[in-house]
């Protein structure tokens, strides 16, 4: 069966194009980091700077190569708006992070430890919570509005909020270990941003093995990250699940780290099979390595009724889409179930400006394995969804699947995340909009498969009434996901890095659902709860990944340059490009 009941979606494996790594040679690279991990573990703050100032150029040098790589396997035509994908989810991304992350190390041994870029507070209830962003004046002119917090779990106080960032860093004797990272094959930073997380913050080397879909950007990783290869920190190998679970039950290897899916997350730890699940039942594991993982969601966007103009429909019509369309729809943060007020007025307009967004959008080439038959799966289910773009073989056009049932909790569209360009919306009844907000948020968490990220669209009229304001603001602190982003899509939580990553807290080996932990996090929380990104509710100029963004790709390059050689003369061309989209 393609689908279970509840999950992410069954992913064939790629073909590789790379031979798989030898279990020989895999020893061989397990052995080279084995030697080096107390290295590593003792190694000073000074030398682990110029580390990092090493892979800041490196990856600087190879960017062009890496964004020309990844369109060349997404069939994406260079020098047009699509390109832009790969220069922000690729090398831009990457070389913030690790500008970041030398901030907070420099800060830790100029300073003792990690200094935040905004207040601390408590809400109500005393949780505490740690503003991340802006980081500096640069985000303040990039992105104009927005800021970030990081909620701390209930243990953290103000008082010991600072003894539990950089804990790696305050231990006299760390531990030397081997992390094993399974990377992602959609978005191009995942698997190195990972190993920069294993490496930087928890202290481990690592054993980063790339996953076939996207194993061609391996060698041009070795490239970026030469530094650490050179010095036996980090080795790349290539292969499929064969490779996977050798390496996932080897001798050397310490921790694991994944991001993919729910089922390779039980593959590790219970097994294949009826084995597997016999296992499971029984809480027998197979692999008693701790595993930290990343592996999903179905991610809704909830809509709170207001007086939208038309042009605030249109805006927001391009926003959901643009969430979807992303990467050709293989985003863990894709939007997959819109929710709607039932008895709002413009929640036809809101659908119809998706719609409109969707039709001019390009085409995109299903590059993940199995995408056509994962879509053949939906439309079966539902038949009379909506579809946008040519159909048939080698293509899976915009899908969006309306007036959902919110009461059907084995609805598909709920249950398993499609992995592919199809989106939902789902109507909810309500008596007023307090209602609607309080029955929206209790459907997310009950109903919806995963608890990565979500987002929440709310007007700024709305919020001038004290109990919409108040029931947004409880929805943002009772939404059970590891990021909450209002007015925007939740992609902004990974692409800030500043921010943590990750599902929220709590699941069990036995029902890991989304994960467990968190990367990025460039402030080192070791006991965070939640990211909650904050935007306007309309912003210009156009946010470069929007559909209808036409300099997007100059935006993407531009960005990876300031990144990368931060300089004041740089932003006015940078901001040009952005007003012309």
């Amino acid at each position: 069966m393609l689908f279970r009941s509840h999950g992410s979606a069954a992913i064939p494996e790629a073909t590789s194009q790379i031979p798989p790594t030898s279990q020989s040679e895999c020893d061989g690279a397990l052995a080279v980091l084995r030697d080096s991990a107390s290295e590593w573990a003792g190694l000073g703050l000074s030398a682990r700077l110029d580390i990092l100032e090493s892979l800041r150029v490196s990856t600087y040098a190879i960017a062009e190569r890496w964004v020309q790589a990844g369109c060349k396997a997404k069939q994406i035509r260079l020098g047009t708006p699509d390109e832009a994908e790969e220069w922000l989810g690729g090398p831009a991304v990457l070389l913030r992070n690790i500008r970041l992350l030398a901030r907070s190390l420099e800060e830790i041994r100029d300073k003792g430890g990690v200094k935040l870029p905004g207040e601390v507070t408590t809400r109500p209830g005393g949780q505490v919570v740690a503003q991340v962003f802006p980081t500096d004046t640069l985000d303040k002119v990039l992105f104009g509005g927005f800021t970030a917090e990081v909620w701390m779990d209930s243990s953290v106080t103000k008082d010991n909020l600072s003894g539990t960032m950089g804990v790696f860093y305050k231990d006299p004797k760390p531990e030397a270990k081997v992390g094993l990272v399974l990377g992602a094959g959609n978005v191009s930073s995942i698997g190195p941003m990972d190993a920069l997380y294993k490496l930087f913050a928890e202290g481990e080397v690592v054993l980063l093995k790339m996953n076939p879909v996207n194993e061609y950007l391996g060698p041009i990783m070795e490239e970026a990250c030469r530094e650490l290869v050179t010095r036996g920190y980090l080795r790349i190998v290539y292969g499929g699940a064969a490779v996977g679970d050798y390496l996932c039950n080897h001798e050397h290897v310490d921790s694991i780290h994944i991001t993919g899916s729910d089922k390779t997350h039980d593959a590790i730890v219970w097994g294949l099979g009826e084995e597997g699940e016999e296992r499971k039942r029984k809480g027998e594991k197979r692999n008693e390595r701790p595993v930290t993982s990343e592996l999903g969601n179905v991610s809704p966007i909830i809509v709170v009724p207001g007086p939208w103009t038309a042009k605030e429909l249109e805006f927001h019509g391009v926003n959901i889409a643009s969430s979807l369309t992303n990467n050709a729809g293989f985003n863990c943060n894709a939007t997959r179930v819109v929710v709607n007020h039932e008895g709002w007025a413009q929640r036809r307009g809101l659908l119809d400006a998706v719609k409109n967004a969707f039709v001019i959008a390009e085409e995109r080439f299903p590059y993940y394995p199995g995408a056509e038959d994962r879509h053949e799966a939906f439309m079966k289910a539902h038949p009379d969804a909506h579809q946008f773009g040519p159909a048939g073989e080698g293509r899976v056009p915009w899908t969006l699947i309306e007036g959902l049932d919110p009461d059907n909790k084995d609805e598909l569209c709920f249950t398993t995340e499609a992995w592919c360009g199809v989106t939902s919306e789902v109507a909810i009844p309500a008596t007023d909009v307090v209602d609607y907000i309080n029955k929206a948020v209790d459907f997310a968490n009950d109903t919806l498969w995963g608890t990565l990220s979500a987002s929440i669209i709310v007007h700024p009229s709305s919020l001038k009434d004290p109990r919409v304001a108040k029931a947004v603001d409880d929805a943002i602190a009772n939404l059970r996901f590891g990021s909450v982003v209002v007015n925007h899509w939740a992609a902004l939580s990974y692409a800030f890095v500043s921010t943590c990553w990750g599902a929220f807290p709590g699941h069990t080996d036995e029902d890991i659902r989304s994960g467990r932990g968190v990367v990025h996090n460039t402030y080192l929380f070791d006991r965070p709860e939640k990211t909650v990104v904050r935007g306007p509710f309309t912003v210009f100029p156009k946010p470069a990944w929007f559909i209808t963004n036409k300099t997007s790709h100059e935006v993407g390059r531009k960005l990876t340059d300031v990144y990368a050689n931060p300089s004041p003369l740089k932003i006015p061309t940078l901001l040009f490009s952005a007003v012309r989209g």
